[in-house]
Formats: C-alpha cells, sequence, structure tokens
C-alpha cells in the first residue's frame, strides 16, 4: 500500500508544528517532573529544627526511655517500658540503630524528613509500573502527601501507608513471577510492624487490582493470601488490646472528619482543595479516565470510612486516615494522557499546598523554640504538670499539644503528655497517678471563657506547672509562683511539691 496516499505528506510537519504546550511531555519529563516534586515534599522538615506534629514530642519521649534501658535514675523511678511486638513498631525499630550514630532527636528529625519524599517515591512507583509514565493522577495524588495523619504526628501509620505504595508497586511487577506469593509472605509482615492500618492499605491495593484483573471475589481474595502472616502473631495475642470504638454522635462525626479531608493550616484553602478533587475526581469518574485497577481500592477505602470505627487497636482516628488515604488512591487512578500543560498544571495544588505547609512549620518552630525556653528553669527529674489550651474554633492543628514532652527527652522529667495507656502502649508511668498521661494536658476553650487553673487535677501529682495558650491564664494553682514567661506560655513552681532546684 502506498502510505503516501493515505497517510498527508505534512501530517508529521503539523504535528512537529503543534505549540509546545499541547505537545505531549515525554516520558523522561514526566518522571523528572513527579521525582522533584516528591523531593520536595520534605521542604516542611528542612525549614523547622523540630518537626512541627502534634504527637510527634510524645514519640520522641518513649524512644528517649526506650532507649535508655533504665541507666538514667529519674527516667527509671518515672517510667516502666515494656517491649511487646506490635503492628505500630514503624519508627521505633529504626530509631533504635540510628540515634547512637545521630543523636536521639536528629535521628527522628532525619526519619520524618525522609517520610515525606518516601510516599511520593510510593505514589510515582505505582503509576510507573501500571502505566510505565507519571501523568496528571499521581501528580494530584502528591497534595496528600502533608495528610492529616501527617500533620497530627502518626508516623508510624504514615511510614506504612509509603512502605505499602512501594509494596503494591512490587505486587504488580512481579505479577507473572511464581516465587511472588514467597516474597510477599516477610513484606506483608514488614508493612504490618511498621503499622497495622498500612498492612490493611496494602491488602485492600492488591486485593483491588486482583478483582479487576480476575472479575471473581474470591479468586482475588485467594490471590492475596501470602499477605496474611501478620494474621498469626495478631490472634497470638501480639499487638495492643484496645477496644473498638465509633465514639459519639457518630453521623456528625463522620461529616466533620469528611470535611476536614485536607486539613491544614487555612480553612478556606484546604475546603476548597478538597472540593477541587472530589470535582475533578468526578470529571475523570464521567469521562471513563478512571483505572479500575486502582479505583476498587479507592472505592474500598473511602467507603470504609464510613463503616469502620474511630478506635481500633488501641489507636485513634481509624477511620480518618482512610479518607486520605482513599482521596490518594483516587487520584492515583485518573488514566489520562494529558498535553504539556495539563501535566505541568497538575502539581500547583500540590506545590501551593506544600508552601504553605511549609510557612506555617516555620513559624511554628519558631514559637517552640520560645517556649522550650521553659526547660533552661526546669531541674533534672522535675515533676510537671503540662496544660495546654486548645481553642475550639481554630482550624489548624495545636502544633504544641504534647512540646512538653521535650521535658522528659532534655530534663529526664516526668511530665503528664505522653501515651501510656496500660495494654495499648509500653511505655507507663510509675508516679503522678493512672490520670497522669495524655490527654490530661488539654484545656478546651471557648472565645471569651475564663482559664482557671486553680483547680487543674495533674497539678496536684506535680511540682511545676507549664502553661501553654495564646492568652495568659486568669488563675493559677494556690501558691503557684511564675518563674519564666513568653508571649504564649509560662511555667510556675508549685507550692505542694518540693520545686526542686
Amino acid at each position: 500500500m502506498n502510505m503516501a496516499a493515505v497517510v498527508p505528506a505534512d501530517h508529521g510537519r503539523s504535528a512537529r508544528a503543534a505549540p509546545l504546550w499541547r505537545r505531549q511531555p515525554t516520558a523522561r519529563e514526566a518522571l523528572l517532573l513527579g521525582l522533584f516534586c516528591a523531593l520536595v515534599s520534605a521542604l516542611p522538615v528542612l525549614v523547622a529544627p523540630l518537626p512541627q506534629m502534634g504527637d510527634y514530642p510524645a514519640h520522641v519521649a518513649r524512644w528517649r526511655v526506650m532507649l535508655d534501658l533504665g541507666h538514667d535514675p529519674w527516667l527509671a523511678r518515672y517510667y516502666a517500658f515494656k517491649w511487646r511486638w506490635s503492628g505500630n513498631l514503624g519508627f521505633d525499630l529504626l530509631i533504635r540503630p540510628l540515634a547512637p550514630l545521630l543523636g536521639l532527636e536528629n535521628a527522628g528529625r532525619v526519619l520524618v524528613a525522609l517520610l515525606a519524599p518516601l510516599t511520593g517515591f510510593g505514589v510515582l512507583s505505582v503509576e510507573w509500573v501500571l502505566r510505565r509514565r507519571i501523568g496528571v493522577g499521581s501528580l494530584l495524588a502528591l497534595a496528600f502527601i502533608w495528610s492529616p495523619a501527617l500533620l497530627m504526628g502518626f508516623v508510624n501509620f504514615c511510614l506504612s501507608l509509603a512502605v505499602a505504595l512501594l509494596a503494591f508497586a512490587l505486587w504488580v511487577r512481579t505479577e507473572d513471577k511464581p516465587w511472588r506469593q514467597l516474597l510477599f509472605l516477610p513484606i506483608g509482615l514488614i508493612v504490618w510492624l511498621c503499622h497495622v492500618s498500612g498492612w490493611g492499605i496494602l491488602g485492600i491495593l492488591c486485593f483491588g487490582y486482583e478483582l479487576h484483573q480476575r472479575r471473581n471475589v474470591f479468586s482475588a481474595a485467594l490471590a492475596c493470601v501470602p499477605l496474611a502472616l501478620p494474621l498469626a502473631p495478631m490472634l497470638l495475642g501480639g499487638g495492643t488490646k484496645g477496644q473498638l470504638s465509633y465514639g459519639l454522635f457518630v453521623s456528625l462525626y463522620k461529616q466533620a472528619i469528611w470535611t476536614r479531608a485536607m486539613r491544614d493550616e487555612v480553612f478556606l484553602l484546604d475546603s476548597l482543595s478538597l472540593a477541587l478533587v472530589i470535582i475533578l475526581l468526578g470529571a475523570a469518574l464521567l469521562t471513563k479516565r478512571m483505572d479500575g485497577r486502582l479505583g476498587w481500592a479507592a472505592l474500598i477505602l473511602l467507603v470504609g470510612s464510613f463503616v469502620v470505627p474511630r478506635k481500633i487497636f488501641g489507636g485513634d482516628y481509624a477511620d480518618y486516615r482512610l479518607i486520605a488515604s482513599g482521596l490518594m488512591v483516587a487520584c492515583m487512578a485518573v488514566d489520562w494522557r494529558a498535553p504539556r500543560w495539563a501535566l505541568w498544571l497538575a502539581p500547583a495544588l500540590y506545590l501551593g499546598r506544600l508552601a504553605v505547609t511549609t510557612i506555617g512549620w516555620a513559624d511554628h518552630a519558631h514559637e517552640a523554640k520560645e517556649l522550650l525556653g521553659a526547660l533552661d528553669h526546669l531541674p533534672q527529674g522535675a515533676k510537671v504538670a503540662n496544660v495546654v489550651v486548645m481553642e475550639r474554633r481554630k482550624w489548624s492543628f495545636d502544633r504544641m499539644d504534647h512540646l512538653a514532652a521535650y521535658a522528659v527527652v532534655r530534663k529526664s522529667a516526668l511530665t503528664n503528655v505522653n501515651f501510656a495507656v496500660p495494654t495499648i502502649h509500653m511505655l507507663q508511668v510509675r508516679e503522678g497517678g493512672p490520670r497522669f498521661i495524655d490527654p490530661s494536658q488539654r484545656m478546651f476553650h471557648s472565645r471569651g471563657q475564663k482559664i482557671d487553673l486553680s483547680a487543674f487535677p495533674p497539678s496536684a501529682d506535680a511540682d511545676w506547672l507549664w502553661y501553654i495558650g495564646d492568652q495568659p491564664p486568669d488563675k493559677l494553682p494556690t501558691g503557684a509562683q511564675v518563674v519564666w514567661r513568653a508571649p504564649h506560655g509560662l511555667l510556675a513552681r508549685l507550692a505542694n511539691g518540693a520545686g526542686r532546684v
């Protein structure tokens, strides 16, 4: 056949003559863009000497006690630590070899800095093995790296999510390999050790993929059996023992966590971001640009956010974590060979939000440094009752919720901000009573309400009161003497304790 008669002579010239922004991007160009976006996700950690996650200081305090092995007399007096193999050990396992090399706080910061890029690489890896290219879907999905779970400091869960994405990419890549089942016996266990919820997400990703490929629920479930190895330690008693709980006002709560699916610093930006993502996903669904290999998993995760209880295995917000994870997977499912302009526009939402997060972290880090000045006035082994005023109408997360845990890290102090619930946490407190733990430090406050600390319960078991809040307290415990002040906090020696100096 004479091809000249079929293809116009100027076809190649017209394609090359198309404006640059309307051409198809090259695979290399898209990959480099994706890698750049994944790498810059570490920016918030780079601008903040201390990671600005609400729960993070309490994790560092736990690691301090865990690594001390009873050598510090104050820590040995105040705390007990019982190691337990469970599905919530990601950072706890990694910090052990790194802390002696880098120091505890530096090691924790390095791990947090690697966490966001690792998640980004997981997102890119999944799209690459599925389509051999990076497209708008994965670039849009990067907006969920800095999810509420990561911003709150659920580091073990977020690590498990990153590892689960990489493991799922390997699952797809080894689809035709006879040894895949053996390979995923230890991989499933590793993801579970990081966090049980990440293991669940890996199972859903693999099941959704197999369901699309096999079109049979039983066959898809059977293919995922190699991931079930962690069921053995769970059935044998490994892990935490916490009750399932939906909490109060379930329907109102479920609505609230959905409206906060992209919660960060700015209410309007976060709300519009969520609306934009939902509109784009709806458009992709209507135009049949959703890849079922990921679409089924996204659907299961998002529906699961309504079904799953708030608390599972002692962990809070089990359902909340599924929303951002499900939306991330849904974005990854968008399969559109977009022109260059759309590809370069796709990460705009992510990069804009990343800039806001980075600026916020820099500001919060400055405030944290200012508040940590209180430690200069505390003796070693102090007993500290911390109170953090949490404004009910505040949209952004309270980054100072567990800041007083640095008193454990740097002053071997006893504080009431530790995660130390019996049967759930490995860390336990020996003094201060059963209620001298998180969340006893929280005091919820409404505009116009007085802040009365005269009968603040944890102060009865402490020598010092460390106050953190946007406005000064109206009343302190009787006999308390303020020894240090800052714009958003104060430290007072209490009359009922020795006030060691």
